[in-house]
């Protein structure tokens, strides 16, 4: 499954978008834990590729100090994030608000990944 990031960095008005190729479970209905664990982790290195151009690193990601809110949108939900150096959306995604969020909340209970850039 494909879908985009839209993001905007704190102090500059543009709107970068980013499009991420997911590959877990191609239908959002069936997705796990561990595929919306993947989308906030591809959502935050999204926003790592726009803030750092030419990285040829891959960052590691943490779920620390980020804020989200799964909302409606055409025939689906999008994911909304918030970090102190950026904000960013993510989808959509056909798939329920409600089911959503409680794979979001378990996903970051989950053990994270440690190292790396902590968001």
């Amino acid at each position: 499954m494909t879908y985009q990031v839209e993001i905007m960095l704190r102090g500059n008005e543009r709107v970068y978008t980013e499009t991420v190729h997911h590959i877990g479970g191609g239908d959002p209905a069936g997705w796990t834990v561990d595929d919306a664990g993947t989308v906030l982790h591809s959502t935050l290195k999204a926003i790592d590729r726009v803030m750092n151009p030419g990285r040829d690193d891959e960052p590691a990601t943490t779920f620390r100090g980020i804020n989200w809110i799964v909302t409606p949108y055409d025939e689906g939900v999008v994911l909304a994030l918030e970090i102190h150096s950026a904000s960013a959306v993510a989808g959509p995604f056909r798939l329920s608000q409600a089911r959503f969020e409680e794979l979001l909340n378990e996903a970051v209970k989950a053990p994270g990944v440690s190292g790396g850039i902590v968001h």
